[in-house]
């Protein structure tokens, strides 16, 4: 973990800012602050088996990951639906995963249940390493642990189409390719130095209201947020960059194909520009509606420094998003415009032909 400094606001560990977020945010796209993440967990993965065996259990192709790729994962239950989500890096002898700090325990436990009599050996190493965000720019600021030639820094796929993924938002014109995201690992020394540098005034430190504002305003999702007991892949557009659509079997496997290629998501991420009269943000779970009507739940809300107030959330399939939308929370209802991430007709994209009704057959 890396020492706040003074003045800090935190939640627990989380440092959530050190003053101004807005200010923060530009720092971190600048490239003069760097962000500790403690809400981060990290699981070390060794053995000679690692990624043949993450791969025939994950979302992700990963049985020939070249050491220093990074990608991510999800765990499925059998239905499809999402149970775990995982950053992934390989460095020739160990296998890192950066999930979030509520999920690690339960991913790693999750894990070592699935070990079998397979090479491989898991562990918690959250309190071995810190984790450390950074934009491309700011990354010069941090020193990572090397493993070999590697350094052990995750750098964010998002949005782009990884081999195997399918995108249903925007490729060219995603707001997400304006924001570039890293996230490295860094020992005990590393950490104290950076935490020096930060009180001493040679580097700024930005929070998780200033990293969670620029992971809203690319359409990032992210499991603590983003996920319910309900959700599949499809709905929050992660098949661009967690699901291999041509590999081998895994758990929820069929349900993965078969909504992209012959179905819809029940459900569908959107994008919300919030009235900017309103004092607070919308909580997580507030309800999205159009008059009387629910149509979905806020995932996360964030104020960005150029866009204001936005949001994320997730609604039905076939909701009228043309309509007045509302936000009702808990100073009122706050008006809000609608993008689409996921489109309605996202999904059912094999060719299927249609066989001649018997009756026409001449």
């Amino acid at each position: 973990m890396i020492a706040s400094p003074a003045g800090a606001i935190t939640d627990g560990d989380v440092l959530l800012h050190v003053g101004d977020p807005m200010r923060e945010q530009r720092a971190l796209e600048r490239g003069t602050a760097i962000a500790p993440r403690a809400g981060r967990g990290v699981i070390a993965v060794t053995g000679v088996d690692r990624l043949s065996w993450l791969d025939s259990i994950t979302t992700q192709a990963l049985a020939q990951l070249e050491p220093g790729v990074s990608t991510e994962l999800l765990v499925l239950d059998p239905q499809g639906r999402v149970e775990h989500a995982a950053a992934v890096l390989d460095d020739g002898e160990t296998t890192w995963l950066i999930a979030d700090a509520g999920d690690a325990p339960a991913l790693a436990a999750w894990l070592g249940r699935m070990r079998f009599r397979l090479r491989v050996e898991v562990r918690d190493a959250s309190t071995e390493v810190a984790v450390v965000g950074a934009t491309d720019a700011g990354l010069a600021l941090i020193r990572p642990l090397t493993v070999g030639e590697t350094p052990l820094v995750w750098r964010d796929p998002w949005p782009g189409v990884a081999v195997g993924g399918a995108a249903y938002g925007p490729v060219e014109e995603h707001p997400g390719s304006q924001r570039s995201w890293n996230e490295a690992l860094v020992d005990a020394s590393e950490a104290a130095r950076l935490a020096q540098l930060a009180a001493s005034g040679e580097i700024g430190f930005a929070g998780e209201l200033a990293v969670e504002a620029l992971r809203v305003a690319a359409w990032r999702p992210r499991f603590a947020d983003e996920v319910d007991e309900r959700t599949i892949p499809h709905e929050l557009d992660w098949l661009r960059t967690a699901v291999h659509l041509d590999k081998g079997c895994y758990r929820g496997q069929e349900t993965v194909a078969k909504v992209h290629n012959l179905g819809h998501p029940p459900r569908r991420l959107v994008s919300l520009h919030l009235d900017g009269s309103a004092e607070s943000l919308p909580a997580r779970g507030d309800v999205v509606a159009v008059g009387d009507l629910e149509i979905g739940r806020i995932t996360s809300a964030a104020r960005h420094f150029e866009d204001g107030p936005i949001a994320l959330a997730v609604i039905k399939r076939t909701a009228d998003t043309d309509a007045d939308v509302v936000v009702r929370t808990a100073g009122g209802d706050v008006a809000a415009s609608v993008t689409t991430v996921v489109p309605p007709d996202a999904g059912a994209s094999a060719g299927v032909p249609r066989l001649p009704r018997l009756s026409r057959r001449r």
